[in-house]
């Protein structure tokens, strides 16, 4: 007989990681970042404030915002440029790789 916790559990919808993975095919949230900046976001630049208005829903928190973008800066998709706001972050979006090596693996380093 099933105790009252797994009856409860049957009707329950998954929980809110298990419901990202699931609507965006099981990619982590970064590989999500970088596809809809570069296949949907068609500006040149991008600043922190957009990516948490426009971009998708699974990522659309500032602490998680910051710290995918901190991400992309280090693998080479995104470079930080000049604000005239001190709180305010800006990137450039970088759509083609900087090195040969780079081209050929489809990724800039």
């Amino acid at each position: 007989m099933a105790s009252l916790f797994e009856r409860l559990d049957k009707g329950r919808p998954p929980p809110a990681e298990e419901a990202i993975r699931q609507s965006h095919k099981g990619l982590p949230p970064v590989e999500i970042l970088l596809d809809w900046l570069v296949n949907y976001w068609t500006k040149p630049t991008i600043t922190a404030r957009e990516i948490y208005t426009w971009g998708p829903n699974c990522i659309r928190d500032k602490k998680t915002t910051l710290s995918l973008a901190q991400i992309l800066v280090e693998r080479g998709w995104l470079a930080p440029t000049e604000t005239h706001q001190r709180n305010k972050q800006r990137w450039k979006i970088v759509r083609e790789p900087n090195t040969p090596a780079a081209a050929e693996s489809g990724r800039p380093t």
